[in-house]
């Protein structure tokens, strides 16, 4: 029988466990091979979690000692509120986790975070074709009706 769920903030030892989980969420976006992020781009988010000066945060899910999945955060501020927006900006776990609760656990460990840094919500984005983890969204969160645009540079 498995271990209790853990859903705790990263720390620099959980290294060589979170990057299989970042290369297995940048290669179901297709940012993988020849499209590859840059390591210089790995190297700085994985700074990041680690930079009191920085609003981006990482929560990693753990059971029997192993990770199974990871969540990415930032906080911004926003022109039609004065606390702070959320915005949970990656999230992923092992393919052997799904359907286990590990996804919603992490999304809500964002939700108890954001709440006790005084934001008055928490968004996402997902692909249109990921219809499983909307399945998840569905039932956590609201859709919001906004469709996004954008000019890659």
């Amino acid at each position: 029988m498995p271990g209790q769920l853990i859903v705790r903030p990263v720390t620099r030892q959980d290294y060589a466990e979170w990057l299989p989980l970042w290369d297995g969420y940048n290669a179901f976006y297709g940012r993988s091979g020849p499209t590859a992020l840059a390591g210089e781009i790995t190297q700085t988010t994985w700074a990041r979690f680690f930079d009191a000066y920085e609003p981006v945060h990482a929560l990693v899910a753990e059971r029997d000692g192993g990770l199974l999945g990871l969540v990415h955060y930032l906080y911004h501020r926003s022109t039609t509120a004065i606390a702070p927006s959320c915005y949970l900006q990656d999230l992923f776990t092992t393919q052997a986790a799904r359907g286990q609760g590990v996804g919603r656990a992490l999304i809500e460990g964002v939700y108890e975070r954001a709440g006790q840094a005084g934001a008055n919500r928490v968004y996402w984005l997902t692909h249109e074709t990921n219809h499983t983890a909307m399945l998840l969204y569905d039932k956590i969160g609201d859709r919001s009706g906004f469709v996004v645009y954008r000019k890659m540079f």
